[in-house]
């Protein structure tokens, strides 16, 4: 979080499990869009402070139930928690006095199953009253759970893939495979906005955009036609890992989800990976599209991912690829392509695009 806010007019203070920010109302936008954000918390609110009194409490709590009902509320309830147990008034009879006067001076009727807001006060070191809270990302601190490799293309499951690895403590690198001049210039930028986006989320995305031309050719003048899928997927793989092991991710994430398309059969899944020595994570393997949208949409790739800019993954495609591809012969037609070099010199000349969380 100190991270992500960082900005000398922005202070936090971490205490009793809550991070507390004081900012200037006119940076109220920026952290909201920055803590919508932050996987790791569970939620956040805009909240009013006042003295350990109880008439001020009741008076601060007046403001917030009219501050709801001018938003449409017509129920409420009150939470309170009383951390300082040298308040003279418990947890029971805040919620009393306060309820009570807020019905009396606000319009409002209480509900205490399914309110409309909840109007929280927190008596700490000082009081903090609040309502219309927000509710957070949830998942596990950015960077707890290691380091990944992404294989972002320009499509619609990748970056999603990457959102969902990042929610589980991962922090997140990214591999683009473009095939310039046979693509084009504006596919390779539509990449670095998908990492921008989901950067976004994983404080911060280092992007690998490597030129796989000289491959793909390769792989067109020497492979079965029918396996052209196959040989580019296992290309990408194999030079994946090789940048894995230079920049210490511990895993290659991809977006691919069971038999979603011909090279996603678990036959294929099995050819494309046989050859690598760490794991693939595939945290869409058992979404539907519908829902793969849905996650790209709420995340904020979709319309990027929808231009229509082909990427290197579609080059090339044959019309009747393999469906159910033997892994044994998958190997052999692979060994006799020789790609090695080419992979190794593609790698050799990546382009590096930082994307910082200020994007």
């Amino acid at each position: 979080m100190v991270k992500a806010l960082a900005d000398d007019d922005i202070k936090i203070k971490l205490t009793s499990g809550r991070y507390y920010i004081e900012t200037p109302e006119e940076k109220s936008a920026f952290v909201e869009d920055k803590l919508s954000r932050l996987i790791g918390i569970s939620g956040w609110a805009k909240a009013a402070t006042c003295c350990k009194n109880i008439d001020a409490i009741i008076n601060k709590s007046i403001e917030e139930g009219k501050k709801i009902a001018q938003s449409g509320c017509k129920t409420f309830k009150i939470n309170a928690r009383r951390t300082d147990k040298s308040f003279p008034f418990n947890s029971y009879d805040l919620c009393c006095r306060t309820g009570e006067a807020v019905v009396n001076e606000c319009n409002l009727s209480v509900d205490i199953h399914k309110p409309d807001d909840v109007i929280n006060i927190e008596i700490r070191e000082k009081v903090y009253i609040y309502s219309g809270s927000k509710k957070g990302l949830g998942g596990l601190p950015c960077g707890s759970a290691g380091r990944g490799l992404l294989l972002l293309s320009g499509g619609i499951d990748s970056p999603v893939a990457g959102f969902l690895l990042a929610c589980r403590g991962m922090s997140i690198d990214a591999i683009h495979f473009h095939s310039y001049p046979y693509t084009s210039l504006e596919s390779k930028q539509k990449a670095v906005q998908l990492a921008q986006i989901t950067g976004s989320y994983c404080m911060g995305i280092r992007l690998y955009i490597l030129n796989f031309a000289q491959v793909q050719m390769r792989i067109k003048e020497k492979s079965p036609p029918e396996w052209i899928t196959i040989m580019l997927r296992m290309a990408m793989m194999e030079a994946s890992e090789k940048a894995a092991f230079k920049i210490k991710c511990k895993c290659l994430i991809t977006g691919e989800s069971l038999s979603q398309v011909a090279s996603q059969t678990i036959e294929n899944l099995s050819c494309t990976q046989s050859r690598l020595t760490i794991p693939v994570l595939r945290p869409l393997i058992g979404y539907d599209k519908e829902k793969i949208i849905r996650e790209a949409q709420r995340i904020g790739t979709y319309d990027v991912s929808i231009q229509p800019y082909d990427d290197c993954c579609v080059l090339f495609n044959p019309r009747h690829p393999v469906i159910y591809g033997d892994r044994a012969q998958a190997n052999v037609i692979y060994e006799k392509l020789e790609l090695s070099s080419l992979i190794d010199e593609a790698l050799k000349n990546y382009e590096l695009v930082k994307q910082s969380l200020s994007k």
